[in-house]
């Protein structure tokens, strides 16, 4: 009588393993952890890296930049409602799904595995760099609010520090990476990139992405420790405003601060 070989284990290939969406109440919880992650949290970033890059201008530049935030309407409600609350639900959530999930990289060597788990270590780089920047910059020694002047020259001394410049360069790399996963993630799990092949065509665009941000964000920290103003005045006057050469177009030059 003839026997019935045994068919071939199947092979688990490496891969992205699929998405887990959560159930019940947590299935919410994950979609405003992600939503937050891009609004108003990537927004955020998004500004504030721009806001960073005036700091190639100098001192003036950037504290008139600082100024005009802060003088922006309700502008303490809009940081604790837009910034400081989204950034520790975010945070906090993050860690509970850090906690509760598996990222076995050596039994299971997907892909989105990897990610998972970078994922999750810049994401904690990124809260302790954001929790410690926000001290020392928005509530520790001169208060920028009110002295924006001042902007320029708190930052240079910070990153005098060789260690703290090696802080900010690993925390710069690391949330841009954190974003532009994050960003990917987003797309994934509200089904803006159904599929296989539209999931790894926006992979491409989210790490240009992450590359672009990065490239913004490190030439803003070299401005304060190796640009053209190394030893920036403690507090540059920005009371009046004059416009610029007859010579320069408007939209090349804006307007400059003169002390």
């Amino acid at each position: 009588m003839a026997t019935v070989q045994p068919s071939a284990a199947p092979q688990v290939r490496r891969g992205v393993e699929p998405l887990r969406a959560g159930q019940g109440t947590s299935f919410i919880w994950r979609k405003l952890h992600s939503l937050l992650g891009i609004i108003p949290i990537g927004a955020f970033l998004l500004e504030h890296l721009l806001s960073n890059f005036e700091a190639l201008k100098g001192p003036i530049a950037y504290g008139q930049q600082v100024k005009f935030l802060n003088s922006l309407p309700l502008v303490r409600v809009l940081e604790w409602v837009f910034i400081f609350l989204p950034i520790l639900y975010h945070a906090i959530y993050g860690v509970y799904i850090w906690l509760r999930g598996k990222a076995n990289v050596v039994y299971y060597p997907w892909a989105g595995n990897w990610m998972y788990l970078a994922q999750r270590y810049t994401g904690l780089i990124a809260f302790a760099y954001i929790l410690q920047h926000v001290l020392r910059q928005r509530f520790m020694g001169i208060s920028l609010p009110e002295n924006p002047g001042a902007a320029f020259h708190k930052v240079q001394m910070e990153l005098a520090n060789p260690w703290m410049l090696a802080v900010y360069v690993i925390a710069m790399i690391a949330v841009c990476w954190h974003f532009a996963y994050g960003v990917w993630l987003f797309a994934a799990k509200w089904g803006i990139t159904p599929g296989e092949v539209a999931r790894k065509r926006f992979g491409f665009i989210c790490a240009v992405l992450g590359v672009a941000l990065a490239a913004m964000g490190i030439p803003s920290i070299w401005a304060f420790v190796g640009g053209e103003y190394p030893n920036a005045p403690e507090n540059v006057p920005l009371s009046t405003l004059v416009a610029p050469p007859v010579s320069a177009p408007y939209f090349l030059t804006g307007f400059r601060a003169n002390g």
